[in-house]
């Protein structure tokens, strides 16, 4: 195959398309540090808040950041504790796929894996545990229908009809391929379970981040109080105490979750917003 000319390779790799990842800002630590204090003070559990910053980290593209956050919520850990949670944020990573793409969550979770310690790395699990099969895509759209329907009733059946105006495939893949096989934590022994109260705020975070997608974002708040209102938050065991969960779901508690990943946005974007939508260039 012919080589690429030097003016398309300058294009493809031009500063204004930011081509790279986001380099971490001096202080992003102590960003992530003061999200872990105001959730651990609120009776949120590590879930909550680590998947929170995890999701808009990884939307903003930012590898170093990462890196800065497992270190921020590992340290002085064990061990044990050390792989748990970089078991939830590359399970957190995986689940960005639906609201982000596959490319940023490949070149994060690449990234990611690079930088840990190599003990950690040795200690993560390596079984798949999302491959269909004539045995379980039963249960794979049992998963994704109950998910979908815990998250927009009573206006499921509707959401999906619309949805079918634009594509009549658009619902069924939204519905098994990500509800059912992505977004829904499958029975296993090993790996990250996110839970219930857990993916909304993954949800909220990503598109949050994003920026541009404000339904969404309203549709995902409203999907993480109804976990409260069916009572689905008492399955996602490490969202966090009652007490906690009742103030997330709240009007505080909502504002706080923007807040906060506003806070990452501004931190990692530089002032400039999400990298979803970089400055253009000069014409």
């Amino acid at each position: 195959m012919s080589k690429l000319a030097p003016n398309l390779k300058a294009l493809i790799n031009a500063a204004h398309a930011r081509p790279g990842p986001i380099p971490a800002p001096r202080h992003i630590d102590a960003i992530y540090k003061k999200i872990e204090q105001e959730a651990t003070a609120q009776k949120l559990g590590r879930p909550s808040w680590l998947a929170l910053s995890t999701a808009a980290t990884m939307t903003m593209n930012s590898p170093e950041s990462m890196l800065a956050l497992y270190n921020s919520a590992s340290a002085a850990k064990p061990a044990s504790e050390g792989v748990a949670i970089a078991e939830l944020m590359r399970e957190v990573g995986l689940k960005c796929i639906g609201f982000n793409g596959v490319p940023r969550t490949i070149n994060m979770l690449n990234a990611f894996r690079a930088s840990l310690p190599p003990a950690i790395v040795s200690a993560l699990s390596t079984a798949p545990t999302r491959l269909p099969t004539p045995s379980n895509v039963s249960s794979i759209n049992t998963r994704g229908r109950a998910l979908w329907d815990s998250i927009y009733r009573p206006l499921s059946q509707k959401l999906e009809a619309k949805l079918a105006d634009a594509h009549p495939d658009l619902p069924v893949f939204i519905i098994s391929s990500e509800y059912g096989a992505l977004f829904s934590d499958p029975p296993r022994a090993t790996g990250g379970n996110v839970g219930r109260v857990t993916t909304s705020l993954v949800a909220i975070a990503c598109l949050r981040a994003q920026q541009g997608v404000g339904p969404q974002v309203l549709s995902h708040v409203f999907g993480l109080r109804k976990a409260w209102e069916d009572g689905s938050w008492r399955d996602d065991g490490g969202a966090g105490e009652e007490e906690g969960v009742r103030w997330l779901v709240s009007d505080e508690g909502c504002v706080w979750v923007l807040e906060k990943v506003d806070e990452v946005v501004e931190a990692l974007g530089g002032g400039r917003g999400s990298t979803f939508a970089p400055v253009r260039a000069k014409l």
